[in-house]
């Protein structure tokens, strides 16, 4: 894991997002990457070099933010786009080839009905890039014990896990594989991946209307403090497909959840 991106967004606690990542790059020796993207009206030609003022206003935001955060020796960059968020994500991934991003849920307040807004579900939705969705003021803690959630144990290519080996590498940590049968599950599901299945500590099979439901049931009983789920168009995050934000009736977790895409190049 060689390089992290952490889209800065509107959220006063953002410095705190761009520190779990730090600290979490630390262990990996990786480099950062804080991310703003701008946009700017369509103005007259005399106003053309308005472009260039707001990426600048861009630039000073992004250093104010990385300012409050205790770098630890890690690299850490800026880099603004001009353009739409996911243009952007996948141009910087091009360019540096990312390994992770991290954001920070919507909010942990009962109040707050979403558990990812527009931004951070279009992330979800409209990617491939492995994503670490962290519970807001989440403090950076060694991962020991990771529960994996699936309704089907196929996938595209075993680079797929690369995030999650790399994590369970790191701090030795435990991966408890959980295989959901849903309705309309077929035999060719229940075969879980060798490279998948060479990751696990146990494996645990179970029925339930969605794979959210069999991952509510295992929590009690394994206590991971991170879970990692699969993004496919009819998968753990099912509602999603049809918009870009998550409900907390839908879904909600306390602790981080790493997704990963169950196709390398599934068109999303």
């Amino acid at each position: 894991m060689k390089n992290i991106l952490v889209p800065i967004g509107s959220s006063p606690d953002s410095h705190e997002t761009l520190q779990y990542a730090v600290n979490f790059a630390a262990e990996f020796s990786a480099k950062v990457y804080a991310m703003e993207v701008f946009s700017t009206p369509t103005v007259a030609e005399s106003l053309t070099n308005i472009s260039e003022k707001v990426q600048q206003i861009s630039k000073e935001r992004l250093k104010e933010v990385i300012g409050k955060v205790e770098l630890k020796g890690v690299e850490t960059n800026i880099t603004t786009y001009k353009g739409e968020l996911i243009d952007g994500l996948k141009e910087i991934n091009q360019a540096l080839g990312i390994d992770l991003i991290i954001i920070a849920a919507r909010c942990n307040d009962a109040q707050e009905e979403l558990y990812l807004g527009k931004t951070t579900g279009k992330i979800i939705k409209q990617t491939e890039i492995p994503t670490l969705v962290l519970p807001r003021g989440t403090r950076f803690a060694p991962f020991k014990n990771i529960l994996t959630a699936f309704k089907s144990g196929k996938l595209d290519k075993d680079e797929i896990l690369n995030p999650l080996i790399s994590i369970k590498d790191r701090f030795a940590a435990n991966v408890n594989l959980l295989l959901v049968k849903t309705p309309g599950h077929t035999e060719e599901d229940l075969k879980i991946n060798p490279a998948l299945k060479a990751l696990s500590s146990g494996i645990v099979t179970t029925e339930h209307a969605n794979t959210y439901l069999g991952v509510l049931e295992q929590f009690q009983s394994h206590h991971p403090d991170l879970l990692c789920v699969f993004r496919r168009k009819r998968g753990f995050f099912k509602a999603l497909w049809e918009k870009n934000t998550i409900p907390k009736t839908e879904f909600s977790s306390k602790v981080p959840v790493l997704i990963l895409s169950a196709k390398l190049r599934e068109a999303v």
